[in-house]
C-alpha cells in the first residue's frame, strides 16, 4: 500500500519550531509554482543553496529567478544541461559546487543528467501531475481530461533514469468535476495541494521517513505533448467524449475543427442538460447533425442526442469571439474616449508595460501574448487593472478575447460604461399610478433569467381585493412551463456559477440582493397591498421589512455552513478521521401561500439560495403574484445568475402538482393547508423521494390567566388574532380566557374593536384592510354562521363590510364549546373564538389546549413566572409565545408539530432543510 505525505503527518508537528532536521537544497525548474515551492520550503527553514531556471524570455525572468534572486539565493540559467545526450561539464561543475543534499524538482522542463540526479546525498524528487503510473510523461492534466479520468491528482516520486517511473514517495487525489478544465483542476487542487505536498516531502526525506513505493506497470500509460495538428476533435461520437477532449486540450493546444473551410478553435466548454436553447444552425464538418448558435454559444451534438455548448471560438488569424457572436455581422463601432477615460487608458497603458518589459512602447497595435505575455501575466494584468477600476467585472478570458492595446481598453471603456450586459432584461411592465408613485410590476413567467410568456399563452386577473378591481393579467404557467424552469435550474446548478461560486461571492450577491429589495420597499409594499389587501404600513414593516432581514442573516450564513470532525471507534494499528460535509441538495420547488406573499417567498428562498441550491417558485394559485415577480426582476440586478431563481404563477393542481412529481427537483418547501400537504408528501414520495418540508394549518391555543396583565393581553389577545386581517398562520385559532377576567376581557375587547378604522390599505390610518380575495370572504361568512347555528355567541362582527371590496367585520364568539367546528377548525380570518376555563384548573385548560391535530403555534398570558414556564413545557406547539405574540424573528426556528407539518422556516434549522451531510472516512 502506498503511503501518502497524511499518513505521517500526524507523527510531528507543522510548525516550524517542532522540525529539527533541515536541508541543503537545490531547486531545479521554474514557473510560479516553483516559485511557491522554494518561498515555502525556505519559510520551513530549509536552505536553498542553488536555483537552476530557465533563461530569461523575452527580456523576463522566470519567477523562480525573480524570488530567488530578491533573496539573494545563488540562481543559474541553464539553455540546456546537455547536448547530443551527454552533460555539459561546466553546467555539471557549476551544479555540484553548490553542495546540495536534496535535489528538489517542482516542474521542470529540461532533461536533467543522471550524474546530477544522483549526485545529492538524498538524491532528487519530481512532482508530476498526475497519478502514476498513469499518464507518464508530458501534458498529463491534459490527458487526465481527454481520457475523462473520474479522479486526478499528483505524484512526488523519486526520480531515475526512465521517464516518469522512479518510486514513489506520496501521491494525492481529488475528484473530476464534470466541467472541470485544465485551469480549474491546477487552480483548485494541483496547484495549492502539490506546493504543500512538495514542502511534505522535503521534510519527510529530512526525517529519515520518506518511502520509496516502486511504481507498478498495471495501468501503466505513456502520453506525449498534443501537438495542434493531432488535436482535430471527432464530432462523430457520443457529447461527452467531445466535451472532454475539447476541455482537456484548453487553452493549449486547443482541439479545433473545420468550420465554413477553415480552422476554428473551440474553448469554454460544458455539458449540457435537458434545456438546451434554440439557435442558428450551423454545418459543421463531421458532425452527426449540424451544430446550433444560441445565446449561450455554440452548441454540438453527439452521436448520443446529447449535446455540448461551447463558449468560445478562435479563428486561424488569432482573433477570438464569443460563440454566440459567430454569425454577427461587421465589427462593432469603436467608442470614443471621454477626458476621464483617457486618464484611466494612461494608467492601464502603464500596467502593460510594466507587464511586457521587454516591448519599447506600448503601441495601440501592441499584441499581449505575442509580445511574450504568458497565462500568469494574465492574471497579473487582471488584478492591476481591478485596482485601478474597482467596480469592473473583469475575467482572465477577457483578455483572450482583446488581445491588442486598442481592444482591449475599447472592451474596458464597455464594461466601466455598463455596455457589456449579456442580454437586457426585457420586461413588458404593467404600471400603475398608486400610492403616491408609478409601481412598475413583471406579469409573465421568469424563466432562465427572462420574462416571457406561458407556453399555452394564458393568462389570468389577479385582482385589487380592496375595490375588485382587475389589477393585470398574469401568465398561467403550464406543465411545459414547470419543464423548462426546472431544467434551467438544474442546468444553472450543474454547470452554471452558482455552485461553483465561493460561499462568501454568494452571500455579497444575496446582500445586494437585499439592498435592492431596500431600495424599492414602498413600490414593494404597495404592490403587496394592491394584490393583498395587507394594510400598508404593515406590509412596509412586516411583508416587505422582513423580507429584507431574512436576506440579510441568510446572506451572512453563506460561507459559515460548517461540518464537524467525528471520532469514531478505531481497530488499532489503524487510524481514521471521518469528518461531515453539508452540501446543496440541487434544484429545489418552493409552493407559498397569498397571506404574506413576499414574506412566504423570503423565509423560504433566502435560506434555499444560501445553501448553494437553485430554485423553481410557484406563487400563491391565481391571487397574489406580483411581489414575486418584482422579486424576479430584482434579482437579475443584483446579479443572481440565471437559471438561479425561477417563479411560475399557475394553479396548484398544474404548477404545484408537477413541481412535486417531477424527477429533477430534489426538495419541496411548502406552506399552505393540511390536506393540500398530505398530497404534495405522497406524491414527492412516490416521485423521486424528493425531501419535504411542511408549514401546513393551525388552531393555536392562547391561554390567558387571571394574573395576567390585562392591559397587555387584551392588546396581544386583539394582534393574535386580527393581525394580517386574521389571515396569518400562527393567528390565535382558539383563546381560553379564565372564567373570572372573561366578561371583561371580552367588553375591552369590543370596546377596542369599535376603535379599529376598517377601510383603504393604502391610508396610512387604515387598521383594518380587505380580505385576500373573495372565495375567502365568502368561506369566513359561512365560517360565522356555521358558529351561529352551532350555539356559539356572536358577540361582534360576522358580516361584510357595507362598502366595494372584500371588507369583513372583525368578528368576536364567545359560549364556543370543544365539539363545535368553530373551536376546531381553522378560519384564517378576523374571527376571535373565545371559550371561558375553571379558575385554576391550569391541567384541565392544557388538555383542552392540547386536544387538537394542530401545532404550530401557542401563547400564555401570566404573571407567574413558573406557571408560565410549566404550561410551556406542556403546550404541544412549535413555537410558544409568554406574555406576547406574533414576535417571529428571522434568527428563530419556526414550524409546527402533528398536522402543523414539520421542517423549519427561519433560523440555522431552516438552512439545514436545504442541505445534505456527506459524512467523510478516511483510513490514515
Amino acid at each position: 500500500m502506498l503511503w501518502t505525505a497524511s499518513q505521517v503527518l500526524r507523527k510531528f508537528s507543522t510548525s516550524s519550531h517542532y522540525y529539527q532536521n533541515k536541508l541543503k537544497l537545490a531547486i531545479i525548474g521554474q514557473s510560479l509554482f516553483g516559485q511557491e515551492v522554494y518561498s515555502s520550503l525556505r519559510k520551513q527553514g530549509h536552505r536553498v543553496v542553488g536555483v537552476f531556471t530557465v533563461p530569461d524570455k523575452d527580456g523576463k525572468a522566470d519567477p523562480l529567478a525573480v524570488a530567488a534572486e530578491k533573496d539573494g539565493t545563488p540562481v543559474f540559467k541553464f539553455p540546456r544541461w546537455r547536448v547530443k545526450g551527454k552533460p555539459i561539464p561546466e553546467v555539471v561543475d557549476a551544479y555540484k559546487a553548490v553542495g546540495a543534499e536534496l535535489n528538489v524538482m517542482p516542474f521542470c522542463s529540461q532533461f536533467i543528467p543522471m550524474n546530477v540526479i544522483d549526485d545529492p546525498k538524498h538524491g532528487s524528487i519530481i512532482y508530476h501531475p498526475s497519478i502514476l503510473p498513469l499518464h507518464r510523461g508530458a501534458s498529463a492534466i491534459n490527458w487526465t481530461l481527454i481520457h475523462g479520468d473520474k479522479k486526478a491528482g499528483f505524484t512526488v516520486f523519486w526520480a531515475d533514469d526512465g521517464l516518469d517511473t522512479g518510486p514513489i514517495l506520496l501521491q494525492r487525489e481529488c475528484a473530476v468535476e464534470p466541467n472541470d478544465t485544465v485551469d480549474t483542476l491546477y487552480n483548485r487542487f494541483l496547484f495549492p495541494e502539490g506546493i504543500k505536498a512538495m514542502v511534505e516531502a522535503v521534510q519527510l526525506i529530512a526525517d529519515g521517513k520518506a518511502p520509496r513505493v516502486p511504481q507498478t506497470e498495471e495501468g501503466a500509460s505513456y502520453e506525449g505533448i498534443q501537438k495542434k495538428s493531432n488535436a482535430k476533435v471527432d464530432l462523430a461520437q457520443p457529447a461527452e467524449a467531445i466535451h472532454n477532449w475539447i476541455r482537456g486540450h484548453d487553452k493549449v493546444p486547443g482541439a479545433w475543427t473545420l468550420i465554413g473551410g477553415q480552422s476554428v478553435t473551440l474553448y469554454g466548454s460544458s455539458m449540457l442538460g435537458a434545456a438546451i436553447p434554440a439557435g442558428q444552425p450551423l454545418e459543421i464538418e463531421g458532425a452527426s447533425q449540424p451544430g446550433a448558435v444560441t445565446k449561450n454559444g455554440l452548441v454540438l451534438y453527439g452521436t448520443d442526442g446529447k449535446a455540448v455548448l461551447v463558449k468560445n471560438l478562435q479563428f486561424e488569424d488569432g482573433k477570438m469571439i464569443p460563440a454566440s457572436k459567430y454569425f454577427s455581422s461587421g465589427e462593432s463601432s469603436s467608442v470614443e474616449l471621454n477626458e476621464d477615460e483617457m486618464k484611466i487608458a494612461a494608467e492601464i497603458k502603464n500596467i502593460w508595460k510594466g507587464i511586457l518589459s521587454n516591448v519599447p512602447a506600448v503601441e495601440d497595435t501592441t499584441d499581449f501574448f505575442k509580445s511574450g505575455a504568458a497565462s500568469m501575466d494574465v492574471v497579473r494584468l487582471v488584478e492591476e487593472v481591478k485596482q485601478k477600476c474597482p467596480d469592473i467585472q473583469l475575467q482572465n478570458e477577457d483578455v483572450y478575447m482583446a488581445t491588442t492595446f486598442q481592444d482591449f481598453i475599447q472592451m474596458l471603456v464597455r464594461k466601466l460604461r455598463g455596455e457589456d450586459q449579456e442580454e437586457e432584461l426585457l420586461i413588458d411592465y404593467v404600471t400603475k399610478d398608486v400610492n403616491n408613485m408609478t409601481v412598475k410590476m413583471p406579469n409573465q413567467c421568469f424563466i432562465n433569467g427572462r420574462f416571457e410568456d406561458a407556453e399555452s399563452g394564458k393568462t389570468y386577473n389577479t385582482v385589487n381585493p380592496s375595490d375588485g378591481s382587475v389589477i393585470c393579467n398574469v401568465s398561467y404557467a403550464s406543465v411545459g412551463d414547470v419543464d423548462r424552469a426546472v431544467a434551467a435550474a438544474k442546468e444553472a446548478y450543474d454547470n452554471g456559477p452558482w455552485g461553483k461560486m465561493n460561499p462568501r461571492d454568494r452571500g455579497s450577491l444575496l446582500y445586494r440582493l437585499a439592498d435592492l429589495m431596500e431600495e424599492h420597499q414602498e413600490e414593494l409594499a404597495t404592490i403587496e397591498t394592491i394584490d393583498s389587501g395587507a394594510v400598508y404600513t404593515l406590509a412596509l414593516k412586516t411583508h416587505v421589512g422582513m423580507s429584507i432581514q431574512t436576506f440579510r442573516y441568510f446572506a451572512g450564513w453563506c460561507d459559515k455552513i460548517q461540518g464537524k470532525t467525528i471520532p469514531i471507534n478505531q481497530a488499532r494499528p489503524n487510524r481514521n478521521l471521518t469528518f461531515t460535509k453539508k452540501e446543496p441538495l440541487g434544484v429545489c420547488a418552493i409552493v407559498i401561500p397569498w397571506n404574506y406573499p413576499l414574506m412566504m417567498l423570503a423565509w423560504k428562498s433566502a435560506a434555499c439560495l444560501a445553501a448553494g441550491n437553485t430554485l423553481v417558485l410557484k406563487p400563491a394559485q391565481v391571487v397574489t403574484p406580483l411581489t414575486a415577480l418584482k422579486f424576479a426582476e430584482l434579482s437579475v440586478k443584483a446579479g443572481i445568475p440565471k437559471g438561479v431563481i425561477n417563479i411560475l404563477p399557475g394553479s396548484g393542481g398544474m404548477v404545484g402538482q408537477r413541481l412535486s412529481e417531477h424527477p429533477d427537483v430534489r426538495k419541496l418547501g411548502f406552506t399552505g393547508s393540511t390536506p393540500i400537504g398530505k398530497q404534495i408528501m405522497k406524491s414527492c414520495a412516490v416521485s423521486n423521494l424528493k425531501k419535504v418540508s411542511l408549514e401546513l394549518g393551525g388552531k393555536s391555543p392562547l391561554i390567558i390567566f387571571r394574573d395576567c396583565d390585562m392591559d397587555k393581553a387584551v392588546r396581544m389577545g386583539m394582534s393574535s388574532v386580527y393581525f394580517n386581517k386574521g389571515e396569518n398562520c400562527i393567528a390565535a385559532g382558539r383563546l381560553f380566557v379564565e372564567e373570572s377576567i372573561h366578561d371583561e376581557f371580552i367588553s375591552r375587547v369590543v370596546e377596542e374593536i369599535k376603535k379599529m378604522k376598517i377601510g383603504d390599505p393604502l391610508d396610512r390610518s387604515t387598521d383594518h384592510g380587505p380580505q385576500n380575495h373573495k372565495a375567502h370572504l365568502d368561506k369566513l361568512l359561512e365560517y360565522c354562521e356555521v358558529g351561529v347555528k352551532e350555539g356559539a355567541t356572536l358577540v361582534y362582527g360576522g358580516r361584510q363590510v357595507d362598502r366595494p371590496g372584500f371588507f369583513m367585520e372583525p368578528t368576536v364568539f364567545t359560549d364556543v364549546e370543544d365539539h363545535m367546528f368553530i373551536a376546531k377548525e381553522e378560519s384564517f380570518g378576523p374571527v376571535m373564538v373565545v371559550s371561558k376555563f375553571q379558575d385554576g384548573d391550569v391541567e384541565g385548560v392544557l388538555q383542552r389546549a392540547n386536544d387538537t391535530e394542530y401545532g404550530l403555534a401557542s401563547g400564555v398570558f401570566t404573571r407567574d413566572i413558573n406557571k408560565a414556564m410549566y404550561v410551556s413545557e406542556r403546550l404541544e406547539a412549535g413555537t410558544v409565545f409568554v406574555n406576547t405574540y406574533n414576535k417571529t424573528d428571522v434568527a428563530s426556528p419556526f414550524g409546527g408539530f402533528k398536522q402543523s407539518g414539520f421542517g423549519k422556516d427561519l433560523g440555522e434549522d431552516a438552512l439545514m432543510e436545504y442541505l445534505k451531510t456527506k459524512a467523510v472516512t478516511v483510513e490514515y
